[in-house]
């Protein structure tokens, strides 16, 4: 019943900029921590930004300053900015959730990913 869907990914230029969406649907309880990963070819999935259902925010130190995350939360939906992209950000961007679905069962729920593409 729970679905995690990513979108506004794509093909930018070196120094552009691009938001990301990732909205949570089903039959959901209540979202508490959402958060953005990225999976570049070859390397591991790191984290990228996490919020809270308070707002709180939390950024890998390497992208401070250029990603900007943040929530909608009557829309169950998180965001990622990111600015003065550079290719080294080429990478599939998937979203997390944390939440309890209809039975209160906490989980951790994935998406399936958006590519995000950086060259000129």
């Amino acid at each position: 019943q729970v679905q995690i869907v990513e979108s506004g990914g794509g093909l930018v230029q070196p120094g552009g900029s691009l938001t990301l969406s990732c909205a949570a649907s089903g039959r959901i309880f209540s979202i508490y921590t959402m958060g953005w990963y990225r999976q570049a070819p070859g390397k591991q999935r790191e984290l990228v930004a996490t919020i809270t259902s308070e707002g709180s925010t939390n950024y890998a130190d390497s992208e401070q300053g250029r990603f900007t995350i943040s929530r909608d939360n009557a829309k169950n939906t998180v965001y990622l900015q990111i600015d003065s992209l550079k290719p080294d950000d080429t990478a599939v961007y998937y979203c997390k959730a944390d939440l309890e679905d209809h039975t209160r069962t906490l989980m951790t729920h994935w998406g399936q990913g958006t590519q995000v593409t950086v060259s000129s």
